[in-house]
């Protein structure tokens, strides 16, 4: 074999060598941006409902998942013979009524339970019940609800949510002469999960979709005490 031959051979395989680098190393060049152009960089920002999720329980985040269900079930047993009573409450038992801004400030409030919807056939479609003293504080980074008085006393921890307009109560109750109520999750008949809404200057309701009681829809109205205790 002549060595002319040889070497146009050794040129063209130098060549096909020099070809498959520039096309690997195309391959592994990123493509260039536009001039001015600036690459984005997408961060999964945590959600503020991570935070009451990982506390919740299941049972519980399932009946937050259902509250609009409890409105409309509540309200429509509660209609059929109190639609009076019901009107006159007004934003109270409106299921679309919160407005921005539903923290409530630290202090003492004037708290009243009305119950819709019947848990069963021999329960009342629609109760209210008197009035009692309710206290709301600062505990860490959270704002909690304590019902003073009665023999069944909610407490419970607000937490912020993606919805804007609303704040989660996750909370449980104390019976009879019990200084504390038990903590959240320990014992699953008295847990209580649900949402704390501002439906106008100074008032702000509490509800409770499917408690663990006579109703499907529980709806506290919180309203502050006129004289706040010093302190």
């Amino acid at each position: 074999m002549s060595s002319g031959f040889q070497s146009s051979r050794r040129r063209a395989w130098s060549a096909t060598l020099i070809g498959l680098a520039l096309i690997a190393t195309g391959c592994a060049t990123k493509p260039s941006l536009p001039p001015g152009a600036h690459p984005r960089v997408i961060v999964d920002t945590p959600r503020k409902s991570d935070a009451w999720r990982q506390v919740a329980t299941q049972a519980d985040e399932d009946r937050l998942a259902r509250l609009d269900s409890a409105w409309q079930q509540a309200l429509t047993e509660a209609g059929k013979s109190f639609s009076t009573e019901i009107r006159k409450e007004g934003e109270l038992l409106k299921p679309r009524a919160a407005l921005p801004r539903p923290a409530p400030t630290p202090g003492s409030y004037n708290c009243r339970l009305i119950k819709l919807g019947q848990a069963s056939p021999k329960t009342r479609a629609f109760e209210s019940f008197k009035p009692f003293f309710c206290y709301i504080e600062v505990e860490g980074d959270l704002l909690t609800i304590v019902k003073q008085t009665g023999s069944q006393r909610p407490a419970g921890r607000l937490w912020e949510d993606d919805v804007p307009d609303r704040l989660i109560f996750l909370g449980s109750l104390a019976l009879g002469s019990e200084d504390q109520p038990v903590a959240y999750g320990d014992d699953p008949k008295r847990d209580m999960a649900g949402v704390l809404e501002r439906i106008g200057p100074f008032r702000w309701r509490l509800v409770i979709p499917w408690p663990q009681s006579t109703s499907k829809l529980d709806v506290f109205e919180l309203t502050p005490v006129a004289e706040q205790p010093k302190g």
